[in-house]
This record gives C-alpha cells, sequence and structure tokens, in this order.
C-alpha cells in the first residue's frame, strides 16, 4: 500500500466481502491488458485489496499531487483529528430533529421491489434477458419518506418495496436545503485542489437493502457518511474491460399504492443504457455460472475494497467503477452527503475512451448477443450514486 508523505496507511477490510477470484488464469484473458492491471498497480494504486487511509486531512497541494492527480482513492479516517467537524454527526442521529427540522419539506422517494435500482433485471416479456431498471419515483413528505424507509420489506412488514430517500439533482441544497447548515457547503481542501466549488451536493437516506449496481461518474467524488456504513467495492478506469459494459433496453418501475404491486415498463420509444453486466455479489446458487461468464472479472486483480464509517470522507475518483451496499445505525438508516466536482476531460479522459474502444478478448457464446453489442461508456449519464449509494 501506498501512502502520501506524511500520511499514515492503515489497511483496513470491510465486514463484507465479494466472492473470492478464481486462482487459476482463464483461457479467454489478455496478456496485454493483464499487464496493464498488474502495472496500474504496482505504479499508483498498491497491490493490496484496501486504499490509503489518511489521519489527518490533506492540504490542498497533498490531494492534488497524490491523489487527485493521479486519480487514486483515499479515505479519510474517522478519529480526533479528522471526525467531520459537522452538527449533522451528533443532529442528525436524532430522527425527531430531522422531522421537525424537515417538516415542511417534500422529497423524492425512490421504490424498487428489492433495492437495486439503475441496475439489471429480467426483462418484463423475455425473462431470459435482462433489462436495465429505473426505481419509481414520487414526490412525499419527509415524514411520510422515512415511515417507507422503516417499512421497507422488513420482517413482519407488509409493505412490497424498499425505499431510498434520494435524488441526484443536488437535492440536498435544495429538497433539504432546511438542513444545509448542519454540513460544510463544500469540502474546503478539495475545493482549492479543483479550483471550484461542488457542482452537486446529493443526500441520501435509506437502510441495508438498498444496493448500487456497478457503474462509473464523470464527477471527482467526496463522500461523507453521516450515519451506518457504507461499503464500496472499486475497480480504476483501466479495468474497463472486466466490467462487461453491455447495452440494455431501458426500464422503468411502475408502482402502485392501490394493489401494493410494481409493473416493469420497458420505454417506449425504445432507449438503450450501456451498463456493467457484473454482479459482485452473485447468489451461491448462482457463483459458477456467473464466473464462467465474466472471466475478466473473476479471474483478474482482486478488486478495492473499502468500508466508510460514520464521521468518515472517501475520494472517489472520476470514471472509478464502484457497487455499493450499507449497514444502517441502530434506528435501521444510513445517511450520507456527497459532493460532485466537475472531473476535467483532459488527457486522461482521452486515454480511457481509447482504451474502452478496443475489443475485449472472445467472451463465452453463452452470452445473449442482443445485450452484447454497441458497448458504451457505461453510464449514459447516470449521476452518482446510479440510484442507491
Amino acid at each position: 500500500m501506498h501512502s502520501a508523505s506524511g500520511f499514515s496507511g492503515v489497511p483496513h477490510l470491510p465486514s463484507s466481502k465479494p466472492h473470492k477470484f478464481s486462482a487459476g488464469k482463464s483461457p479467454l484473458m489478455n496478456p496485454k491488458l493483464e499487464n496493464l492491471w498488474e502495472e496500474v498497480r504496482e505504479l499508483t494504486l498498491g497491490t493490496t485489496p484496501q486504499i490509503d487511509r489518511l489521519r489527518t486531512p490533506p492540504t490542498p497541494l497533498q490531494f492534488l499531487r497524490h491523489y487527485l492527480s493521479q486519480n487514486k482513492p483515499f479515505i479519510l479516517s474517522a478519529s480526533s483529528a479528522t471526525t467531520l467537524q459537522w452538527p449533522a454527526t451528533t443532529l442528525w442521529t436524532s430522527t425527531s430533529y430531522l422531522l421537525h427540522t424537515l417538516s415542511s419539506s417534500t422529497v423524492s422517494l425512490h421504490l424498487t421491489p428489492t433495492g437495486q435500482a439503475d441496475s439489471l433485471t429480467p426483462h418484463p416479456s423475455n425473462p431470459s434477458s435482462l433489462c436495465f431498471a429505473s426505481a419509481h419515483v414520487q414526490r412525499t413528505s419527509f415524514s411520510d419518506a422515512v415511515d417507507a424507509i422503516n417499512a421497507s420489506n422488513k420482517n413482519g412488514s407488509s409493505a412490497g418495496f424498499v425505499a431510498y430517500a434520494q435524488q441526484q439533482n443536488d437535492c440536498f441544497r435544495g429538497e433539504y436545503g432546511a438542513l444545509a447548515g448542519d454540513c460544510d457547503s463544500d469540502v474546503a481542501w478539495a475545493t482549492e485542489a479543483i479550483g471550484g466549488l461542488p457542482e452537486a451536493v446529493n443526500l441520501w437516506i435509506g437502510n441495508d437493502l438498498s444496493e448500487t449496481s456497478f457503474h462509473k461518474d464523470h464527477y471527482e467524488n467526496l463522500y461523507a457518511v453521516v450515519t451506518g456504513e457504507k461499503h464500496f467495492v472499486l475497480l480504476p478506469p483501466t479495468d474497463v474491460h472486466r466490467m462487461y459494459i453491455r447495452e440494455y433496453p431501458a426500464a422503468k418501475y411502475i408502482y402502485s399504492e392501490e394493489t401494493g404491486e410494481f409493473k416493469l415498463e420497458i420505454e417506449n420509444p425504445l432507449r438503450h443504457v450501456p451498463w456493467c453486466s457484473v454482479n459482485p455479489y452473485p447468489l451461491p446458487e448462482n457463483q459458477e455460472k456467473e464466473m464462467s461468464k465474466f472471466p475478466l472479472y473473476y479471474n483478474g486483480p482482486k478488486p478495492f475494497e473499502v468500508t466508510v464509517k460514520a464521521g468518515e470522507i472517501l475520494y472517489l475518483p472520476s470514471m472509478w467503477f464502484h457497487h455499493v451496499r450499507q449497514t444502517p445505525d441502530s434506528r435501521g438508516l444510513t445517511i450520507a452527503v456527497n459532493y460532485w466536482y466537475d472531473m476535467q476531460f483532459d488527457i486522461k479522459y482521452a486515454y480511457f475512451n481509447f482504451l474502452q474502444s478496443l475489443p475485449a478478448p472472445q467472451e463465452p457464446t453463452s452470452h445473449n448477443p442482443l445485450t452484447n453489442e454497441n458497448a458504451s461508456d457505461g453510464d449514459e449519464n447516470h449521476r452518482e450514486e446510479s440510484a442507491f449509494l
């Protein structure tokens, strides 16, 4: 593990891990791609599944030199020196405070059957193929949103949905503006290094059932957890071929409050979304099948595994692929704020586009050709955290 001068890199393993990789080489592996993956880790990222942990905030120059310019993630650890000095870290542990402060606020609530939105699911008219499904979104009072999250598909609950309060449109400074004074408006050392204020600040409130599928974003992301924990699986942009990005027909969940049931509808006119095909947490009965379908992922270097605890900040560089799960606090809630800064569309971006344009190694013939053509950049201008982060 590599740490910037003056920083301490302390390995930390998350409590939940993706399935282990096969020790053997796949016949579908490409030696040149393998060399790229290994060299990036040896030169910059480190060869263990952990990322740097800093005990003190970087200066703007340290952040620029050691992380931003190298497209390298790190965690600013929770300690007496670095734990977020925000009123939110104490105030938001009280649901009654949130309900009172947001008593007149209307927020966006995302509903799905399983907690997975902006993710792949069986096509409604052809279950043997997949589509890209977005959540049902409804506007509701904050108190009703909290009730829905607490009721989400819990044992003994009749709710047939998973609810997540979020909206990727600068919602913290809009829908949740009444809470703005509880957090910093930006991350000062990042703002100075990047040379501008955040493009958007978003708030995320959910439970352990909300999950984000692999994707990437064209933003420099500073992700602060206020309560609960977030568990990230990360891969650098150089590993794009391991994500098996494919075009999938776009669909949307429609939820009926009268029946309590969901309907999945393919968009009309038909639209296709490029999306990552890999699930790092397949069900045990599907693991062997997944490993045979996606050998570049399962036989390549282990992904970076990151748990971000309450009071910590993750720097997630632009174009890094990430999958996210979460562990709630004692109330059953996970609350986070993220700051999206515009990335520089510079030579690194040109290199990435060139790399992505290169053909992947030959793939198993079991793949559905209808979903394997015209691979694109893997985010279709979707903004983080996909639907759930």
